[in-house]
């Protein structure tokens, strides 16, 4: 039999790569974005407490009330923003599916789709599996900026929807108010849609404000807002996430959510209802990782490896030209192999693989695991 594939350039996710090669070598895998920690001890409690209690049928489509009434609270009380947990907030199996699922019900065939490199390797899969194309803004070094001048040029009649992504992964970048103004301007009295990937909203450091679509009116009026249960509370396995809409959109986020996953683990979703009311835990999640950013940035100061900026999530990007002259795939399998530390090359996030000599290192790990790290790094 044959197939003809729909999407011919695709292979194996780089982080499955780079995770198994780690594994195949007994490497430490600061490569895959997830802790090796644990989730917190009540949260764990209160998923047990509730399977116990008989929350183990299908929750409703849209995901339990408790839970949406709690989602639209904290965006009350943290943008400034509301949201009808009835109409406009969904529970998705992960923020992977929540974008799938966002792009599946705008994008049409021939549409276009804004996405800026270096993109998250799930974006152009889900705009061309919907018929859509992939139209590429490039984020520039060092600071990776978005540069709007280019991405005025690149809208037109087919342009349906941007994504952003902030604070950005693979980079660290965070966009800043003049650049949501900038887009808010851009996609005034147009039908563009915005789809907002903000999975690392509590991971802001150095007294940076997280800038959501949701404080933008301009914006929050056109935008899907994705946002991650897996990534605040240490939890990845679960595939927790959910999704903000104004009603209309949501309507059709429903429509196609309802055939794709149709409804999310129900005991989770009464656990993370419970812990939602613990807000204390943003601080203290930002401070976490905000230390074990500077705990990251200060030992590789005084390696050969050249830092790069880093205002969030749990990713540091580094250059390595004066350890090697290789292309960033090499040096990360090379790196992975003989010092057993992997990472990430960040030319997997551009479509025609730009090699900038640049790549990622996920810094979300135990003390004693950055320690073990570092210490084979320096080295080089």
């Amino acid at each position: 039999m044959q197939i003809e594939s729909r999407l011919p350039e695709v292979g194996t996710t780089i982080f499955s790569v780079m995770s198994a090669l780690a594994q195949q070598h007994g490497a430490i895998n600061l490569s895959q974005g997830f802790p090796d920690f644990d989730a917190p001890g009540e949260l764990l409690d209160l998923l047990n407490q509730h399977a116990r209690a008989g929350h183990n049928q299908y929750a409703p489509m849209a995901g339990v009330p408790v839970l949406r009434e709690a989602i639209a609270d904290k965006a009350q009380s943290l943008y400034g923003a509301t949201y009808d947990p009835d109409t406009e907030v969904t529970v998705t199996a992960g923020a992977t599916q929540a974008i799938f699922t966002a792009v599946a019900s705008m994008v049409r065939r021939g549409d276009e789709v804004i996405v800026f490199e270096p993109v998250y390797d799930s974006y152009g899969p889900a705009i061309e599996l919907n018929g859509g194309k992939p139209v590429y803004a490039r984020l520039a070094l060092p600071d990776y900026k978005p540069d709007w001048a280019q991405v005025k040029k690149l809208i037109n009649k087919r342009t349906r929807m941007i994504i952003i992504n902030s604070p950005h992964n693979p980079t660290g970048a965070v966009f800043s108010s003049d650049d949501m103004l900038a887009l808010q301007a851009l996609v005034q009295d147009t039908n563009i849609v915005v789809l907002s990937d903000e999975v690392y909203e509590h991971m802001v450091f150095d007294g940076v404000r997280h800038e959501s679509v949701m404080h933008y009116p301009g914006l929050a009026e056109r935008s899907f807002v994705v946002s991650s249960f897996g990534k605040t509370y240490h939890i990845t396995g679960w595939k927790v996430a959910y999704c903000l809409a104004p009603r209309e959109l949501m309507a059709e986020f429903r429509k196609a959510h309802q055939f794709i996953v149709f409804t999310v683990h129900a005991p989770s979703q009464y656990a993370l209802a419970d812990f939602l009311k613990k807000r204390e835990w943003y601080a203290e999640l930002n401070a976490l990782y905000q230390g074990k950013r500077d705990i990251f940035r200060q030992a590789i100061s005084g390696s050969r490896f050249e830092l790069m900026p880093c205002q969030g999530t749990y990713f540091q990007c580094v250059k390595y030209q004066a350890i090697s002259d290789e292309g960033d795939r090499a040096f990360v399998e090379r790196l992975t192999v003989e010092h057993g530390v992997a990472a990430i090359p960040v030319s997997a996030f551009y479509q025609d693989q730009a090699d900038f000599g640049v790549i990622r290192f996920c810094f979300a790990k135990s003390a004693a695991t950055l320690e073990k790290a570092l210490e084979r790094l320096l080295k080089l």
